[in-house]
């Protein structure tokens, strides 16, 4: 397993909210020119998307409101779903909501007929809905339906340039991806409806059958199974799963957004597959290293890893001091936790107090600080900790 204490990274935002419904490659190139240049509607939408996917939502948003007050009707829809989806980058998730609630009024206005039309708004209102449950799901359904309309056509064409294979392909994933997020409403706000395990059956079946060379359907068929308690097929799936991405670099197009992969963490966790966890938290913290959850779950991983090495249930080195490394390394995951729960100000209070007691059994078991162990997270790369993270390559 790679080792488990991780080194210092820049900080780097990252919207994790944002899902791989959604999710648009970034484009490589930067905006050169400046917004007062751009004047006709189609440079100023260039101009705002380069923006936005330079990591720069900010300075979008003037170029979008300059485009949108240019265009009515349907020609609006892309800019309206642009600014939708800068506003979430933003975090501004109601005036987000607002935007896609615009384009979704027009579109039906429209008719929402032909491969102009896209899904992307009605998937992504099913994620912010407020009300969860039926409302989720009647944008998820509009979504996927729009989607299975516009394959098929993309299909039916007799000639078909390479571009067009792209797209057919983006949109069954779209599909798949929004397929399972209806699995996810049934297994959440509608567990309770009688027919709910039958839909997520056939939900599940249609997702892997319609994108099989994608992560995100055996991922959520893992989830299934694992709320029917079926561990092996839920192991199987997983495993299934991360063949499909594990040895891709971040940009490649397969590998899972941000929060499935963190999803997918604790899946893994529920399954008793700790190493493979804690190998996805590592890879999540090397691309960004400010996020609560991940530390939280890789220090909460390393504690279940260390009680089971110390009962016996995982092989220990010859000097059976093995739980002690993965319980060293768990404390040093929730210290840094725990700062950036204060230093943002996290919401999530059951995070936190859970991450609290699992440090005071550590702490009341570990005793002080070890040789080599700094209390400060942001020397974690020192030469004095070097030999224990060649200790915990091994753990």
């Amino acid at each position: 397993m790679a080792k488990t204490k991780p080194g210092k990274k820049s900080k780097k935002s990252s919207n994790r909210e944002k899902s791989s419904l959604n999710r648009v490659a970034p484009s490589s190139s930067k905006p050169s020119t400046p917004a007062a240049a751009q004047t006709s509607p189609s440079d100023l939408i260039l101009l705002a998307t380069q923006l936005l996917h330079s990591g720069q939502p900010d300075e979008a948003v003037e170029p979008a409101q300059k485009a949108l007050a240019q265009v009515n009707g349907a020609d609006a829809l892309p800019v309206l779903e642009l600014l939708g989806e800068i506003h979430v980058e933003l975090g501004a998730i109601d005036e987000a909501r607002e935007f896609f609630l615009q384009a979704a009024k027009i579109d039906s206005e429209a008719g929402g007929e032909g491969l102009a039309y896209g899904a992307e708004k009605f998937l992504w209102l099913a994620q912010l809905s407020v009300e969860g449950g039926r409302d989720s799901l009647q944008w998820y359904e509009r979504g996927a339906s729009r989607l299975r309309t516009q394959i098929q056509a993309l299909q039916a064409l007799k000639s078909k340039t390479a571009a067009m294979e792209v797209e057919t392909e983006e949109r069954r994933r779209k599909l798949a991806v929004a397929l399972c997020g209806v699995v996810e409403v049934y297994m959440t706000d509608l567990s309770w409806e009688a027919d709910a395990e039958a839909k997520c059956e056939a939900l599940v079946t249609e997702a892997t059958m319609v994108a099989p060379a994608y992560p995100e359907p055996l991922q959520t068929l893992a989830n299934v199974r694992i709320s029917q308690q079926r561990m092996e097929e839920a192991r199987s799936a997983l495993k299934r799963s991360l063949e499909l991405w594990v040895n891709l670099e971040p940009e490649n197009e397969i590998v899972p957004d941000f929060p499935s992969r963190v999803s997918l963490a604790r899946l893994l966790m529920e399954a008793d597959m700790d190493t493979e966890a804690i190998e996805v938290l590592e890879r999540l913290v090397g691309e960004d290293d400010g996020s609560v959850e991940v530390w939280y779950l890789g220090g909460w991983g390393l504690y279940i890893m260390g009680e089971k090495q110390k009962g016996g249930e995982i092989k220990e080195d010859e000097d059976g001091e093995g739980w002690r490394i993965s319980w060293i390394s768990s404390r040093q995951w929730l210290q840094h936790s725990l700062r950036l729960f204060d230093q943002q100000d996290y919401e999530d209070e059951r995070l936190g107090e859970h991450a609290k007691e699992l440090l005071a059994v550590l702490n009341k078991e570990l005793g002080g600080v070890a040789e080599g162990e700094e209390e400060d997270g942001d020397d974690w790369e020192d030469d004095d900790a070097s030999s224990e993270d060649e200790a915990m390559t091994g753990a």
